[in-house]
């Protein structure tokens, strides 16, 4: 099967995570754009379009939620997959991310098997969204 570069836009203050996303994201073949805080996430994604957000939400700034919310109001970026990753795994939490317009919810500390999983479903199955 032939790989697809898919852009993946990783928005994550962590470097040890950010490393983590990195080797995983390139080694199913896919780009990875990294973004360290909410502003820099803001203009990567004022000229570029995704194919999948993983966003921290515990960000240095503005929350991942409150990124999230944005995402979500902007015709552009509304249907990209957006995956929030946090290490707030209180009950709840998963209610919140997804209720701020997240698609999904990988806590943390990342499970590799499971964030390779999160990124096949939602890339492979993207192949006909431009």
């Amino acid at each position: 099967m032939a790989k697809t570069d898919k852009k993946v836009l990783c928005v994550e203050d962590n470097p040890v995570n950010m490393l983590l996303v990195s080797r995983i994201v390139e080694a199913e073949g896919h780009e990875l754009i990294k973004a360290s805080d909410a502003s820099t996430a803001e203009a990567i994604l004022s000229t570029v379009v995704p194919d999948i957000i993983l966003l921290d939400i515990n960000l240095p700034g503005k929350s991942g939620l409150d990124l999230a919310r944005e995402f979500k109001t902007d015709d552009r970026l509304a249907p990209v997959p957006l995956i929030a990753t946090t290490a707030q795994v209180l009950v709840g939490d998963r209610e919140r991310c997804l209720e701020a317009g997240c698609d999904d919810y990988l806590p943390k500390p990342l499970d590799i098997r499971k964030l390779r999983e999160v990124l096949r479903t939602y890339l492979n199955n993207n192949n006909g969204v431009a």
